[in-house]
């Protein structure tokens, strides 16, 4: 799609997305265990507002409507209804229309597009803003909730860690098909951590993952499926986080960069255009490629007028390590067979020729599920305006892509930005 009414993204905040090996996480072995407790959903959620609404000067008075993206409230932390959750953040907030959206990790992203279409509705200052936290239960439990986001009858009883085994299969179909190799795969992982290193707010900011350590099974990065089939297909450093955290962010029409006090839209970023695509639960085609993510980049390339080898920046959806490089292949960065190409010379990297992941990426930034697709557009906001900090891309893009992705590759969210003049 392309917006008829323009939107500009003015900026917006995340809270310190956090959990285990975390130097703030609080768990049984954290000098403060007992005296204070992790930050709850609430307090995430509300923490991300207030800061976004800070870094871009918006007064809450502003705000027209809100939506808020997140996929397991209910299950996790026993909390709906996350709407007027939402309007509890600030006084400003009372009568005004909040509501949530989901769409398992692609949750943030359809937040982003939901405040999009309302900006295309009529509304001139919306805030998109997603949470999640999973630190709540254990690992177990917590696979099972998340594997809400698969088709839990026939997919479910995969393996314990349902998500992780569905992508150690795709990752053995890549090895037998597309030429991927377990060093390939530790690559983009060692990246990843590289940049979260960078980055004050990532998980994994002081947890050192070079490419050795990447590359082998150990002690230290063991092998966990009980699938006999797919075990040996994935290490702990293969997945993304299990992280708590939240993310806001600003958008507005033309109008509402006046009714926020701005004489233009310099410092901020327009969209050009976006894709949605959404395929059926446990029926995936061809395990080789994201399909669904590959029709909404061709949907959101074509309506944006955008090549991807314009694309500067890109935040793409890495929940394992094998799916950056299929992400590769889908948003047209690599042809199909060639994405592993990117990770071996350096393409993707900070100084490489299209950046991917700059801020450590679902592996290493972290993923509270619904935060993810509003951390991608900020990060993209940041970069394309030149204030992404130690991680600050040095050749200056001026077009960035977000892509987004719910379950296994079943719900896809692609969105194109330009710095805004």
């Amino acid at each position: 799609m392309k917006p008829h009414r323009p939107v500009y993204a003015l900026g917006g905040a995340h809270t310190p997305f956090i959990g285990k090996f975390h130097p703030d996480f609080i768990w049984k072995g954290h000098p403060d265990f007992g005296k204070r407790q992790n930050p709850n959903l609430e307090q995430h959620l509300t923490r991300a507002v207030r800061d976004a609404l800070e870094a871009t000067r918006v007064p809450a008075e502003a705000i027209e409507k809100g939506v808020v993206g997140n996929f397991v409230a209910e299950c996790f932390v026993q909390q709906g209804h996350l709407g007027a959750l939402a309007a509890r953040i600030d006084p400003a907030f009372r009568g005004k229309p909040f509501h949530r959206v989901e769409g398992a990790c692609a949750s943030g992203g359809l937040a982003v597009l939901a405040a999009v279409e309302a900006i295309q509705a009529g509304y001139d200052v919306v805030l998109a803003t997603g949470v999640e936290v999973q630190t709540t239960v254990n690992a177990k439990d917590g696979a099972d909730y998340l594997a809400r986001a698969a088709h839990y009858p026939s997919e479910r009883g995969i393996d314990p860690f349902t998500f992780p085994c569905l992508f150690a299969r795709r990752t053995k179909i890549a090895r037998e098909h597309l030429g991927v190799t377990e060093a390939d795969q530790a690559r983009v992982v060692a990246k990843a951590y590289a940049n979260a290193a960078k980055n004050p707010f990532a998980h994994m900011r002081t947890v050192s993952m070079p490419f050795e350590k990447a590359a082998k099974a150990s002690d230290q990065n063991p092998l966990f499926l009980e699938h006999a089939e797919y075990r040996e297909f994935l290490k702990v450093s293969d997945c993304s986080q299990v992280s708590d955290g939240a993310s806001a962010l600003l958008l507005v029409s033309e109008a509402g960069l006046r009714k926020v006090g701005r004489r233009g839209a310099a410092g901020a970023t327009e969209l050009l255009g976006w894709g949605h695509a959404c395929g059926p639960l446990g029926q995936v085609d061809d395990l080789t490629e994201l399909g669904i993510t590959r029709l909404a980049a061709t949907e959101a390339y074509r309506d944006a007028d955008v090549k991807p080898a314009e694309v500067g920046v890109a935040e793409v959806h890495d929940c394992f390590s094998v799916t950056e490089i299929l992400m590769y292949e889908a948003l047209g960065f690599a042809k199909k067979g060639q994405g592993a190409a990117l990770a071996r010379d350096g393409s993707t990297t900070l100084t490489g020729r299209i950046p991917v992941n700059t801020g450590g990426g679902l592996m290493a930034f972290g993923h509270p599920v619904g935060a993810t697709g509003v951390k991608q557009v900020i990060e993209l906001q940041r970069q394309l305006t030149g204030h992404a900090g130690d991680y600050q891309v040095a050749a200056h893009p001026t077009v960035g892509l977000a892509a987004n992705m719910g379950g296994d590759d079943r719900t896809s969210v692609v969105t194109i930005w330009r710095r805004a003049e």
